[in-house]
């Protein structure tokens, strides 16, 4: 690294115990400094603006009190300062000076009320600090501060009259003590409230926060996860903004909680779907291997002998049987997985009851020993779909109830429509189907063999087939099961349309 780039990194380390204790600051922190800042600087502000306007009052009243003691001085030519004085009336430290014909002389009201006269040093300073008639403040040596009025009398003489500031600087300190104080004391108990309110009004935040922490640190990776963390109810206020936070993270969690259930029963299905194919897929692998060594064993022994070409023409016969049935599992699975894609269907107008009509007479062919009745109306009804996939439905669930049903079962196949909706039904009175395979019935690799007495060994992917057909065309397929009485109902929407268009 170059030595600028050392620079670079030392200056961001030192600037980085700034930066992270400014964020160390909490909300609650933050505002409570914020709004006490706030009403500190407006209380200042107000405090000098009261002292300011209370200074002058007192200025002003003292200036009054100045004119109204001057007017009422009787001095005569050739009295002294402290004669005119002792004429009373006078508060305590009225200071006065007076110059007539001869020397000045001056005089002040001690605080017992005694007139005494001021000496040469203190007439001295009174003389260096006036140095102009009319009000200003001076400082008079020995006395303190004073504001003076200086005047020409009517008879001509000179006077000099002053009286203390003391009193109102006392009074103009005391009141300014007295708003400190109590600007002091209100910002401690405002802070002390507004930190009481403001915890109490982010408490939901703070439980959202806490729930958060929880969830995050719930492992999420892989095996079975439930998110049972929520923000209480009673810091989701749907009135406050911070209680709409609450309730929208509940929502969220609500939503990934699904979600990951969701997942993990798709993993699990996934696992049942690759062990059922692995099964299924097994026996006729191991049934093509078998039969192939024994017709390599057969020819290495005696290849002309008519044993030997009788054992691999059955060989080969049993190789082609179970070659078409891995064919067929792998179409069926193929179809699954190109129906979840979407991709499978090529749409147009199907006649649902002629399609009905064929695939019981194909039934009816295939299953004599059962009994074949078909309801459709006089009307067709049409809907918009794979014409193909849909005969493809109604034959699965027509060899479904052939399959697991014994001989003389009566099957009836009904057609109709009603508010936009055409249904395909298919009811037998066999033994039905077992409570306990009802809610996985149209799951892939499903069997009800133990109901339905079912002899053949096909895959399980009949009805799972039919459900993603329905599904994909926009409807839906159900079954209604009790002894005596079994439905498959498939409900499509009745439209001679394309639903893309």
């Amino acid at each position: 690294m170059t030595a600028g780039g050392d620079d670079a990194a030392r200056d961001v380390s030192e600037a980085s115990p700034v930066a992270s204790s400014r964020r160390r600051w909490s909300l609650q922190a933050r505002l409570i400094t914020i709004v006490v800042s706030m009403v500190s600087l407006i209380l200042i502000v107000i405090g000098v603006a009261l002292g300011t306007a209370l200074r002058g009052i007192l200025e002003e009243n003292l200036n009054s009190q100045l004119r109204v003691a001057m007017n009422e001085l009787m001095v005569v030519p050739g009295s002294t300062a402290q004669q005119i004085l002792s004429q009373g009336g006078q508060q305590t430290g009225t200071v006065l000076v007076v110059r007539t014909f001869g020397e000045p002389t001056g005089a002040y009201v001690s605080s017992g009320g005694a007139v005494v006269a001021l000496t040469a040093d203190e007439m001295a300073g009174i003389g260096r600090a006036v140095t102009h008639t009319g009000i200003t403040d001076v400082t008079f040596p020995g006395l303190g501060d004073y504001r003076v009025v200086t005047q020409v009398s009517p008879s001509g003489a000179f006077v000099i009259l002053g009286l203390p500031t003391s009193a109102q600087a006392a009074t103009l300190g005391r009141t300014l003590v007295t708003v400190g104080l109590l600007t002091a004391g209100g910002l401690l108990v405002l802070a002390a409230v507004i930190a009481l309110v403001i915890r109490q009004s982010l408490r939901p935040l703070r439980a959202v926060a806490d729930t958060a922490t929880r969830v995050a640190g719930t492992p999420m990776a892989q095996g079975t996860v439930s998110i049972t963390e929520r923000v209480p109810d009673d810091q989701t206020d749907a009135h406050t903004e911070i209680g709409r936070v609450g309730l929208a993270l509940n929502t969220l969690l609500d939503h990934v909680d699904a979600s990951l259930t969701a997942r993990q029963r798709n993993e699990e299905r996934m696992r049942a779907f690759v062990a059922d194919a692995s099964h299924e897929l097994r026996t006729p692998l191991a049934s093509i291997r078998g039969y192939s060594e024994l017709s390599l064993r057969a020819l290495s022994q005696a290849p002309d002998a008519p044993a030997t070409a009788g054992t691999t023409a059955q060989s080969l016969e049993r190789i082609q049987a179970q070659s078409l049935r891995m064919t067929s599992l792998v179409e069926d699975l193929l179809l699954l997985a190109r129906l979840d894609e979407g991709t499978e269907l090529v749409y147009g107008t199907v006649d649902l009851t002629r399609l009905a009509i064929d695939a019981v007479s194909d039934a009816r062919a295939a299953g004599a020993a059962h009994e074949w009745v078909l309801e459709v109306g006089d009307e067709p009804v049409v809907v918009a779909g794979d014409a193909t996939r849909l005969h493809q439905v109604a034959a699965n669930l027509l060899a479904n109830a052939r399959v697991h049903t014994p001989a003389g079962t009566r099957v009836t196949t009904s057609v109709s429509v009603a508010g936009g909706t055409a249904s395909l039904r298919v009811h037998d009175d066999g033994p039905g189907v077992d409570s306990a395979m009802a809610g996985a019935l149209f799951e892939r690799f499903a069997r009800a063999d133990a109901s339905r007495a079912r002899k053949t060994g096909g895959t399980g992917l009949g009805l799972s087939i039919a459900k993603a057909i329905a599904t994909a065309h926009g409807g839906s397929i159900t079954v209604d099961s009790e002894p005596g009485s079994t439905t498959f109902e498939v409900r499509l929407p009745a439209r001679p349309a394309d639903p893309a268009q």
